[in-house]
């Protein structure tokens, strides 16, 4: 009978004791895992907004950000979710902000270029960026096909650029010279002249970085 009583004590406290050994095992191998994914979730309940227009389990950071973003329509062809339906020339071309973008873009002939390539980033400069340069000069840069094309080009990374990725960046540019990037979170500035206002906007064929200064290739 005491055996019995023995017996049958061991395998209660075993089965008690089971679940925590369990717990503990599962918690030294995944307490990060979790940890993170508490703080991405926490992160996309706080600084999510209606521009995104996707599921609350996406990291904010996934999303577009920047002040500029606000100006982004909230529906149709020119929002962040019509934009992701067309390739990046076509997509731009919705956006009443970077009109003068667009007219350079026809003038070099380089529509299907930016529309036919796959995974690329492009920095897109904004009407008020363009009108930083003197009249003068873009109208003879808007003249000059060569030229335009150089400038354009160098605007644009041979594949797709995650913020983070801009944090501290050398990469090659289809003009075939490099651009730099550098900041934190959401404050980025490429060649050290160049602010991000409206950054990660997504189109079907590449990543979208708004910014508020034309870069020029410095050869």
């Amino acid at each position: 009978m005491n055996t019995r009583i023995r017996r049958s004590t061991g395998l209660l406290v075993a089965a008690a004791v089971l679940p925590l050994a369990l717990t503990a095992c599962s918690g030294s191998g995944d307490s990060g895992k979790s940890g993170s994914s508490d703080k991405a979730s926490a992160s996309a309940t706080e600084g999510g907004d209606d521009m995104s227009g996707s599921g609350s389990s996406a990291s904010s950071m996934d999303q577009p950000f920047g002040t500029a973003c606000t100006a982004v329509p909230k529906t149709g062809a020119g929002s962040f979710d019509g934009m992701a339906q067309d390739p990046v020339a076509t997509a731009a071309s919705n956006n009443p902000a970077l009109s003068t973008l667009v007219t350079a873009v026809k003038k070099a002939g380089l529509v299907d270029t930016l529309n036919n390539a796959q995974d690329i980033t492009v920095f897109a400069p904004t009407n008020d960026a363009f009108a930083k340069i003197p009249k003068a000069t873009l109208d003879k840069v808007l003249s000059d096909k060569a030229e335009l094309t150089k400038i354009l080009t160098y605007h644009v990374v041979g594949k797709k650029l995650a913020p983070k990725d801009l944090e501290n960046g050398s990469f090659d540019t289809l003009e075939k010279s490099k651009v730099t990037t550098s900041g934190a979170g959401e404050s980025y500035t490429v060649d050290d002249s160049a602010k991000v206002v409206c950054g990660n906007v997504k189109t079907a064929n590449a990543n979208v970085y708004i910014i508020d200064t034309v870069l020029m290739p410095k050869s």
